[in-house]
């Protein structure tokens, strides 16, 4: 696509940390890549967010998006899991940020409307949206999906900013 703005949406996840590409121009959107970074769980928490920094540094470094983006983290009843996800979501933060792209931040309510209409939602409407909005949109497993939904939310935010800024100007 000429001129089109390459996206890279992120869920973080200490596990699996997933990864979704578009390109946008205009309204239309293009599937570009999608994956998951995993880490071993067997190892130590600092060898796990290296693992998780290297495989997402490689992406980014590979597809080369113009802009970032990665869901909020959601405060659960254990402490401890949520300390870890935030960890994880300074990986999915620093790595974009570090290779000079703007990362925005999205509540998951605010993923899921963006892509499916309303904030609640279960993860097979997400699924069947993304192949509506990008036939040839490829990924395994709801971690990569769940990014891809980041993107996508990222790319319908970013072009009513933009018209917010002509009006503001006009």
């Amino acid at each position: 696509m000429q001129n089109a703005i390459r996206i890279i949406g992120i869920d973080p996840g200490l596990r699996r940390m997933g990864w979704g590409i578009i390109e946008t121009m205009g309204n239309s959107l293009r599937f570009v890549a999608s994956g998951t970074v995993t880490s071993d769980g067997d190892m130590d928490l600092a060898s796990r967010l290296c693992q998780l920094h290297d495989g997402l540094s490689e992406i980014v470094h590979s597809h080369q998006p113009h802009e970032a983006a990665v869901e909020q983290t959601f405060v659960n009843k254990d402490a401890v899991a949520t300390l870890k996800l935030g960890q994880a979501r300074g990986i999915a933060m620093l790595v974009p940020a570090r290779a000079g792209l703007p990362v925005a931040e999205y509540a998951p309510n605010a993923v899921k409307k963006a892509v499916i209409g309303v904030g609640h939602g279960e993860k097979q409407q997400i699924h069947m949206m993304l192949k509506i909005l990008m036939p040839k949109a490829e990924f395994k497993g709801n971690d990569a999906a769940d990014a891809l939904a980041i993107a996508i939310c990222h790319a319908h935010n970013r072009a009513g900013e933009r018209m917010r800024r002509v009006l503001a100007a006009g």
